[in-house]
């Protein structure tokens, strides 16, 4: 019989198990699934042209700011190079931060082109020309111009314009109509990139990485790369996202950066305004993926010069900057299924930044905030663990004096919780309360860029683990003295399993980002102070308060 209900006791813990990583599962984004990437060869073709034209060998134009390193093809005219230098690599913190890329091992680039009323693509066969290959910011402002041959009366030079302290690109095109008719043109804008996971991602430290799209009426949307495969291996276009816009942006996002063409800046006014944008979002036969939009230009009279500017904005996801970007740019943070949790705490959190000026003594006082305004939830939880762990002698002595009996037993344990005004699971609903802030909590502090290199006593980066494994270490301690706070329990499995846990935690936290693991410490210690004074108060017989 005994063996029997080990084994029941064995099954039933496994299913708790197997519900809470299926809810953690639901809970936490999905990592993009790779699929077959594209050759070097027919990526680069793909890449560089619209229409398969061969435009030969690329020429790199670099461009070299206080904030990022640009390599522009001169030929193209294509955005296929972009290192953030006030950015370190996630593998190689001496190196710098590479965003964008044409590498053979990772694609993703930023394409500006021209259509004409037949839908060809106006400069296939042209190539621009550029007046050096080195360009150095000086000033506030740099404009690297690249100009094409005139054809068929038409000529199409294509400026990008740096600014100082900026990750915002500014891309115009400047079309002059040397024809005797009206010229009616549309331009392209989108990026490009293969769904390869960005570098560091591994089970416990991944977010969203594909195509995102905002607009007023779609809101923010997400395109993930497994229903643009679906999409494509079926020849169907049912992927859900807004297919028309008149402000908005579009382009993909990954832990800490974010690649888009914006729509409509933040205080100016749309590019959409000769007609309602058309959005498109779909994987290529060459295995890229393409988030971009087609904006309808003015008609250019005989004779006349039409100039487009699109901002295009890839950098870090720090809200400070991308706020000043466009509208509703902070939600390629990404804070999971949390959000309406998590953007409301970030928001706290940013705000004690500007008062203290430190991340990690921010995170600390957030805690403290959190922990105080929860007090009523785990006073709750905390007083019902502490009577059981006062009445934990008088269960021993019912389970001796009962033995085997299950029924008779669990009578007498009913009867002795009615006489101590105790209810078993008293603790269990306000832990559950709080659940979605402690994941909200998590993700604030997971998907923040502004911990990147932001540093805090002996840790340098709050977005990296604690060199030292101080924090983790400290986690295992206070993971297990609140475990010695806690009502011992019935079930042997169950008392061997609070043992081991401090140690299974530990360890997942050791490969945690420092910032994250400080949070869990202060919030231990708290909860062993706070546990500690009401297990106090019972023992001693007052009522905890």
């Amino acid at each position: 019989m005994e063996s029997n209900n080990e084994l029941k006791r064995m099954v039933a813990f496994a299913i708790v198990a197997v519900i809470i990583l299926m809810a953690w599962e639901f809970i936490s984004p999905k990592p993009p699934q790779p699929e077959q990437t594209a050759t070097q060869e027919t990526a680069q073709q793909t890449a560089a042209a619209p229409a398969g034209a061969d435009l030969g060998t690329t020429k790199p134009i670099t461009v070299t700011t206080d904030t990022l390193k640009a390599v522009i093809d001169e030929n193209s005219g294509d955005l296929r190079g972009l290192d953030l230098l006030k950015h370190n690599a996630t593998g190689d913190a001496s190196k710098t931060f590479t965003l964008l890329s044409d590498s053979p091992e990772h694609k993703y680039l930023a394409q500006s082109l021209l259509i004409d009323a037949k839908g060809n693509y106006l400069l296939q066969d042209s190539r621009f020309k550029a007046a050096q290959n080195n360009y150095t910011l000086n000033g506030d402002k740099l404009e690297v111009r690249l100009s094409a041959p005139e054809s068929n009366g038409i000529q199409v030079d294509k400026v990008y314009i740096f600014s100082k302290g900026s990750y915002l690109i500014n891309v115009r095109f400047d079309i002059t109509n040397n024809t005797a008719a009206p010229l009616k043109l549309d331009g392209v804008y989108r990026v490009l990139r293969d769904n390869s996971k960005p570098e560091g991602s591994g089970y416990f430290n991944q977010t969203y990485a594909g195509p995102v799209v905002f607009t007023p009426e779609g809101k923010f949307q997400k395109v993930p790369f497994t229903d643009l495969d679906d999409d494509f291996t079926s020849r169907r276009d049912t992927a859900d996202y807004q297919r028309t816009a008149q402000t908005g942006w579009v382009g993909f996002t990954q832990h800490y950066f974010t690649t888009v063409w914006v729509l409509q800046p933040k205080g100016g006014n749309s590019i959409c305004q000769n007609g309602a944008c058309l959005l498109d979002i779909k994987r290529r036969s060459d295995n890229l993926y393409s988030a971009g939009v087609r904006v309808p230009l003015p008609a250019i009279a005989a004779g006349q010069k039409l100039s487009v500017p699109v901002e295009l904005y890839a950098g870090p996801q720090e809200y400070s900057v991308i706020t000043k970007v466009a509208d509703d740019l902070e939600r390629v943070k990404d804070y999971g299924r949390t959000h309406i949790v998590a953007a409301p705490l970030f928001q706290l959190l940013n705000w004690l930044h500007g008062m203290i000026g430190n991340w990690g003594w921010s995170i600390v006082l957030l805690t403290i905030i959190v922990k105080t305004l929860l007090l009523p939830l785990t006073n709750a939880s905390y007083r019902s663990m502490a009577k059981m762990r006062a009445v934990a002698p008088k269960l021993e002595m019912l389970k001796k004096q009962h033995g085997d009996d299950r029924m008779a037993l669990q009578q007498a344990m009913m009867k002795m919780y009615k006489e101590e005004k105790i209810n078993p699971l008293g603790g269990c609903l306000p832990m559950l309360l709080q659940f979605p802030v402690f994941i909200g909590l998590y993700w604030v502090l997971f998907a923040s860029v502004e911990l990147r290199q932001a540093s805090w006593g002996w840790v340098a980066d709050l977005a990296r683990p604690d060199p030292l494994y101080i924090l983790p270490i400290l986690m295992a301690v206070t993971m297990f003295i609140q475990t010695k706070l806690s009502p011992p329990p019935s079930d042997p499995m169950q008392a061997k399993m609070m043992k081991i846990m401090p140690l299974i935690f530990s360890a997942m936290f050791f490969f945690f980002p420092a910032g994250l693991v400080l949070y869990y410490v202060v919030n231990n210690l708290l909860s062993m102070a706070q546990q500690w004074l009401i297990n106090r108060k019972i023992s001693a017989g007052a009522p905890a308060r």
